[in-house]
């Protein structure tokens, strides 16, 4: 093989592992990125002009967020909320925002043992926030991802890229919004709470359901419980290994409840509601099916339900 034909395959892009698609439907995803450049490379290649390869670019050194390239932020704060659950806070340089929409998530890089594995955040403050953007991150015992956020610092920079998805929200659109969100699966929930809190405009009733594993394990407690003082806010949780609400304060003890969130759960609540919902989804794969099979059985329709 000719030294030539040698430099050109170092060029050449490298397929994406599986580890590096963060499964969330990004658009476009790193496998669409990986296929634009392998037609640039083709290109350069079969032109003999490797001048056709500098518009290729891996991260971005500038401030601004791409869903094509992976640009570095700084972390700023970092909070552990429960014994797995850390918020982290990063700067945006002066009083610049991510612009997000409601809903949006982001994509992490991240480097473990030599891999590139990349999962999809949603920041929990609001996508006009200035100066910062904050993101709620669980962290499992054996997952990839895990093994390096739990090496971050305050000082670090972290590459993110988006953003992608969302739910396209629109002000008293619905009657009523249902959220049925577990764990972090709060996290795309958030923002929409909170742009329905801030215009005064939007009389949106919703009901939030967070089930969680224990009282200790809910995240955003005084959060949730300045959401809940609105006239149009209400707040349910659902607590599968608490076995009595006796020993929880007694604000929490009216709207909590034990076990698992099931079929006659779901009815009680959806009988609860002021208005017909529209039902926004967000948690596990199990627990995204399990929901939409108990809305189905509640008589909610397919086009009246979103799954994050």
């Amino acid at each position: 093989m000719s030294g030539n034909e040698d430099d050109w395959l170092a060029l050449k892009p490298q397929e994406p592992s599986p580890s590096q698609c963060c499964g969330s439907g990004c658009k476009p995803c790193i496998y669409d990125v990986y296929e634009k450049e392998l037609a640039q490379w083709e290109r350069a290649k079969a032109k003999q002009d490797k001048s056709l390869l500098m518009e290729k670019k891996e991260q971005s050194n500038n401030s601004e967020l791409n869903p094509d390239t992976f640009t570095a932020f700084s972390i700023s704060s970092v909070e552990q909320l429960t014994e797995d659950t850390y918020q982290y806070k990063f700067e945006l340089p002066g009083n610049s925002s991510l612009r997000l929409s409601l809903g949006q998530h982001i994509v992490l890089r991240g480097m473990v043992n030599g891999l590139e594995v990349q999962r999809a955040y949603t920041p929990i403050s609001p996508g006009n926030a200035e100066g910062y953007f904050e993101v709620l991150m669980k962290c499992y015992e054996a997952g990839l991802m895990s093994q390096y956020i739990k090496t971050w610092k305050k000082g670090d920079m972290v590459f993110w890229r988006g953003p992608f998805g969302g739910f396209p929200y629109q002000p008293n659109k619905h009657g009523e919004l249902l959220m049925l969100a577990s764990g972090t699966g709060l996290t795309p929930m958030l923002p929409i709470l909170q742009s329905i809190t801030d215009d005064e405009e939007d009389e949106t009733f919703v009901s939030l359901v967070g089930c969680f594993r224990t009282f200790d394990r809910i995240y955003l407690k005084p959060l949730l419980q300045d959401l809940a003082r609105y006239w149009n806010i209400r707040i349910f949780y659902v607590l599968s290994q608490e076995a009595s609400l006796e020993e929880l304060p007694w604000s929490y003890q009216e709207n909590t409840y034990t076990g698992r969130l099931d079929e006659d759960l779901i009815k009680t609540i959806i009988n609860s509601c002021r208005r017909k919902p529209f039902v926004l989804i967000c948690g596990s794969s199990a627990f995204n099916e399990d929901m939409t099979r108990y809305l189905k059985a509640a008589g909610i329709e397919e086009n009246s339900c979103f799954v994050f």
